[in-house]
């Protein structure tokens, strides 16, 4: 049994949840809601992400929006991203597109320590061009490094307002890099707040990775490069969830504090009071 396949075994008898989970999912019947609360959707980090940028960008007023994966590779997750921005889009009323961004040759070589190089090597995930293109529907692929594309990424292709991104770069250089689209995207091509999904912040135990390399390090840069622009991980995810799950610590929001639709009100309550009431138990 491979060091990988004993942790799963382990986990199923140690986390009780994972259990759960594949019971719930063979139930039929179970609405979108539900399956959205349970994590029964595939990646259910790209399924929260891109449900609670869709209510944001519906609430403001928009018709549309996009979804963006960097770091194609395989690519089940744009695939996965694209099918759940047909779902959920319907369900909110808003139309998603999705565009998946790739070198078209795997990792380039390390350009900086940050990059993690003891985890990583030049041409690790190639995509498969033709084959992954046969399994998208609609979503748009980009290829090139990042360095090339992004900046003439919304010129270019003119997409709806960016409401979630998830970050599968690896390298703290290429993810620097990807950060430029928040500067290239003015407000008319980015909701004021964009959920954000970093994949390479939890790994193995040999990734060590910390606020110094990789991913992490790159948020601490571009925080202290923007005054108006911040990066932040949502505090207490994982205990609003039904099940606690570590994605729940990868789940960033880019929080644009100039963005000229920030300060609007998005609660459906109208009015928010607390009367006074009798203290529950006994004191």
């Amino acid at each position: 049994m491979t060091a990988s396949k004993r942790m799963n075994a382990l986990a199923m008898i140690f986390r009780p949840s994972l259990v759960v989970k594949r019971i719930l999912r063979r139930l039929p019947g179970l609405s979108l809601r539900t399956r959205l609360d349970l994590d029964l959707l595939p990646r259910p980090y790209y399924a929260y992400g891109i449900y609670q940028a869709a209510i944001e960008a519906k609430r403001l007023g928009h018709e549309r929006m996009s979804a963006i994966e960097f770091g194609v590779a395989g690519g089940t997750g744009l695939v996965v991203m694209e099918r759940l921005a047909e779902l959920l889009g319907r369900a909110v009323g808003i139309d998603i597109e999705v565009y998946g961004f790739d070198s078209g040759g795997g990792l380039p070589p390390p350009a900086d320590n940050r990059d993690l190089p003891y985890v990583w090597k030049k041409g690790f995930y190639k995509i498969d061009e033709a084959a992954v293109a046969a399994k998208l529907r609609r979503a748009k692929l980009v290829f090139g490094l990042v360095s090339q594309t992004v900046g003439n990424f919304v010129r270019e292709q003119n997409p709806a307002a960016i409401g979630f991104i998830a970050f599968d770069l690896d390298y703290y250089t290429s993810t620097v890099e990807a950060f430029k689209l928040f500067d290239a995207a003015g407000p008319e091509h980015r909701l004021p707040r964009v959920f954000c999904y970093f994949d390479d912040i939890i790994g193995p135990d040999e990734e060590l990775h910390c606020q110094h390399v990789g991913e992490l390090a790159a948020i601490v840069d571009f925080n202290a490069a923007h005054p108006k622009m911040k990066l932040g991980r949502i505090f207490g995810l994982r205990h609003k969830r039904i099940f606690h799950s570590g994605w729940c610590d990868q789940m960033h929001v880019l929080h644009d504090l100039d963005h000229p639709q920030y300060a609007t009100y998005l609660s459906v309550e109208a009015d928010k009071q607390e009367p006074l009431r009798s203290p529950a138990g006994r004191i």
